[in-house]
């Protein structure tokens, strides 16, 4: 098994940046494509960006396309997440989730394992 912890939420400005962390701990960040989702009070978690296990691929929801950038550290076991250019919007809590698959996954259920999540709120 691999547990995820999410880093890195906070309150910022519209058009201010974060860098979300997630960091892996048991089995290592390399046996897993990877993933990031989102949630807010009252909706449907949401897919945000994906990278495959080899990091040669990713793919991003058409909301944050040229926003945000999914990268993964795997000598240091550890997904990030870039985003930039934040709107209100984007505010939701905010996850890391790790599938064994080496292929990148869009929907909630094609993820096994998941983090805690990180809250990110953006002001206007």
């Amino acid at each position: 098994q691999v547990q995820l912890v999410e880093s890195g939420g906070g309150l910022v400005q519209a058009g201010g940046s974060l860098r979300l962390a997630c960091a892996s701990s048991g089995r290592t960040l390399n046996r897993y494509a990877m993933g990031w989702f989102r949630q807010a009070p009252g909706k449907e978690r949401e897919f945000v960006a994906a990278i495959n296990r080899i990091d040669t691929v990713t793919y991003y929801a058409e909301s944050v396309k040229g926003r945000f950038t999914i990268s993964r550290d795997n000598a240091k076991n550890t997904l990030y997440l870039q985003m930039s250019s934040l709107k209100p919007e984007d505010t939701a809590i905010y996850f890391c989730a790790a599938r064994t698959d080496a292929g990148i996954g869009l929907r909630p259920n094609e993820y096994t394992y998941w983090g805690q999540g990180t809250q990110v709120t953006v002001s206007s």
